[in-house]
């Protein structure tokens, strides 16, 4: 079970953009996340008329170590370490270190 998935919120703890947050768009082979906003590039692309796409200077965003981020916690409002535990009937959740509640239910 992965502690960092796509959809959560999360902080960067390191790093040009350390202390933005913003959601997971995708995770890369458990090693990398895409952060939505964060991390931007730009990249000079060529037109293609035949795929209707423009040229020019785009903004894209470009994969993170996922050591370099934090869940982000609602109830403290800051980066938060995850842990995973087995329940009573037997699924496993993802849960805050700091006091113990369920990320996802």
């Amino acid at each position: 079970m992965r502690k960092i998935k796509k959809g959560d919120e999360v902080v960067v703890i390191a790093g040009k953009d350390k202390g933005k947050q913003g959601t997971v768009l995708r995770v890369i082979d458990d090693e990398k996340v895409v952060v939505e906003n964060i991390n931007m590039v730009k990249k000079h692309a060529k037109a293609n008329p035949m795929k209707g796409e423009p040229g020019g200077i785009l903004d894209k965003e470009m994969p993170l170590a996922i050591s370099n981020v934090a869940i982000y916690n609602p109830n403290t409002g800051k980066a938060d370490r995850v842990g995973i535990k087995t329940l009573e009937d037997g699924c496993k959740v993802r849960y805050f270190k700091s006091n113990g509640e369920v990320v996802d239910i």
